[in-house]
């Protein structure tokens, strides 16, 4: 029919129009797939920019590489290690002289046998007959083994204990303070460091060659403490009439047994090079360090425990 064709034909003709393209100039998003946008509009980096010399500048720049490339750098920094080993050493090696660790073992060898028995020497030396120290291979052995080896487990305990018991007593005596305390510790502990650099002393002053260290005077200075701890119980349990019975008996004991222990290792030492007068005035010189040694410790136990016992 002529009306249909002709309806269908702009009906048509409609749709085509609707389908076609839309002008350039009427795009509303562009198509970015193909092509990637300039990185100078993001802000990202400017032309003309160089990462190189940025990482350079990042890593200290070329004057960190012309230090380290330098050879008087490297030679001064060379010279500088190898002077702080050799202070490292030489530090080490003024600490050995002094202080050997191993040698500090060795004066803390010690079991419950030992301890024991040594503590029973030190209060009853009459009854102890054999005071030699015993060696093996010209080394002495150690505490466990020799009940006359020195050690410095005893006096190390008994000063320790010594401290406490002074802090028990000025409390019963309604005078314990922090600062008497601590005057009491190291009025001790002086004590002990003046006595031994006064036998050091001694010692070198008259050549004395013995196997005596400083390890075994702070030992027999320390064994002191042993007669303090009885003297100090005794006057607290027993008053006044117990605490100088206490003293007189571990003042002798003590004397006994610094001159039997002593004896072994200062006055049979003679020196090989003294001859005529020097000689016979050199064991007579020892005899009287050894005595006054064994003398002097009543005074310090005295000193120690006057004021604990009122």
């Amino acid at each position: 029919h002529p009306l249909s064709i002709t309806v269908v034909r702009s009906f048509t003709a409609k749709s085509r129009a609707r389908a076609a393209p839309p002008p350039a100039g009427s795009v509303l998003f562009e198509d970015t797939s193909s092509t990637a946008p300039a990185m100078n509009s993001q802000g990202y980096y400017t032309p003309g920019y160089d990462m190189q010399g940025a990482s350079s500048d990042m890593q200290g720049g070329p004057g960190a590489g012309n230090m380290f490339a330098d050879p008087m750098a490297n030679a001064a920094m060379m010279y500088g290690s190898s002077l702080a080993n050799q202070g490292k050493d030489i530090v080490n090696k003024e600490i050995s002289r002094f202080m050997s660790v191993n040698k500090l073992k060795y004066f803390f060898a010690v079991d419950t046998r030992y301890v024991l028995k040594k503590l029973l020497i030190i209060m009853f030396p009459y009854t102890h007959q054999d005071w030699e120290v015993r060696y093996h291979r010209d080394t002495p052995l150690p505490p466990r083994q020799d009940v006359n080896a020195p050690d410095l487990y005893i006096p190390t305990m008994a000063f320790i204990t010594y401290i406490l018991l002074a802090g028990m007593a000025l409390g019963i005596q309604k005078r314990f303070s922090p600062e008497v305390l601590g005057l009491c510790a190291s009025t001790a502990l002086v004590w002990i460091i003046i006595e031994v650099l006064v036998l050091l002393l001694s010692l070198y002053l008259l050549t004395v060659h013995s196997d005596l260290s400083t390890f075994d005077l702070m030992a027999y200075s320390g064994y002191k403490y042993v007669g303090i701890i009885f003297t100090v119980l005794c006057g607290l349990l027993f008053g006044s009439d117990g605490y100088f019975v206490a003293l007189a008996w571990s003042s002798c004991a003590l004397m006994f047994f610094i001159v039997r222990s002593l004896k072994m290792k200062i006055l049979t030492s003679i020196s090989s090079d003294t001859m005529g007068m020097a000689s016979s005035a050199k064991p007579q010189l020892r005899l009287y360090i050894t005595v006054a040694t064994a003398v002097f410790q009543p005074i310090i136990i005295y000193w120690l425990t006057s004021h604990l016992v009122r």
